[in-house]
């Protein structure tokens, strides 16, 4: 029996919120990599994730997809895994997470500590894990997002994640294909299910390293573009009213209503 362990990134854009790169080509670049699994996490919303679920499981691709969701909350941003259905925005904290594990998913904290408003601070992360009811405590923390990672907060988080026992995992907060496993997790196993129960029993391990700031400059350049061409087809399929908008990264993502077209899969 091997004993290497499996790779999951479990914060990725895309197209459909603010990354530059397609469902496809995260798909593609994950199989490049070799991931065993990889989150679709755009902001609130949930379509791109179930769009790669789909393409993975129909062209029998060797990445796991979950599918999951960026949340912003009063409170900071949390990543929620195994979900199914959007959750609204911009709620507390603590109701985000109790959402998500009505759902039957797990709630990560997202690069926390930064002094930032989208960023959950150690005093109410603290405030939720003390909280007397357990769904409202989050399943685990990113101790390295590699966005925030190079900050003098960022690398206060692994140390911080043991003190309150949390389970800690990496990410990529990839807004693009290139970044893809630029930090992961890992695990025992190498399916979505062996990841959850990795995560649950606090038995992950993690990876990577600080993005530099050029490339976050180039990330930053690709998501102005990206903006420009979507007001264009957003304009373009108002003014035609031929029943399309921009490009959400996934085959249907320029229908409006957006909606998979399965037969591309």
């Amino acid at each position: 029996m091997s004993n290497e362990l499996g790779r999951a990134d479990l914060h990725v854009h895309t197209l459909a919120s603010d990354g530059i790169s397609s469902v496809q080509a995260m798909l593609e670049r994950a199989e490049e990599v070799g991931l065993d699994v990889i989150a679709i996490t755009d902001h609130e919303r949930v379509d791109a994730a179930h769009a790669a679920r789909a393409m993975a499981r129909a062209r029998d691709l060797r990445v796991e997809v979950i599918v999951g969701e960026e949340i912003s909350t009063r409170g900071g941003h949390v990543v929620a895994l195994f979900i199914e259905q959007r959750i609204r925005p911009w709620q507390s904290l603590r109701d985000s997470i109790l959402q998500v594990h009505e759902q039957g998913g797990l709630a990560v904290i997202a690069h926390p500590l930064v002094p930032y408003p989208l960023c959950a601070s150690g005093r109410s992360i603290r405030r939720l894990l003390a909280d007397p009811d357990p769904r409202a405590h989050p399943d685990a923390i990113e101790v390295l997002n590699p966005t925030t990672a190079g900050s003098r907060w960022g690398r206060r988080v692994p140390e911080f994640a043991t003190e309150v026992g949390l389970p800690a995992v990496a990410a990529s907060d990839a807004h693009r294909a290139e970044d893809l496993a630029a930090a992961y997790t890992t695990f025992a196993g190498t399916s979505a299910a062996d990841l959850r129960r990795a995560i649950v029993d606090g038995s992950t391990g993690w990876q990577g390293s600080p993005y530099a700031f050029g490339h976050q400059l180039v990330t930053f350049r690709g998501q102005l573009g990206k903006y420009a061409r979507a007001v264009r087809d957003s304009a373009r399929g108002r003014l035609l009213r031929d029943g399309t908008g921009r490009d959400l990264g996934y085959p249907g993502g320029r229908r409006r209503p957006p909606r998979l077209d399965e037969s591309q899969l």
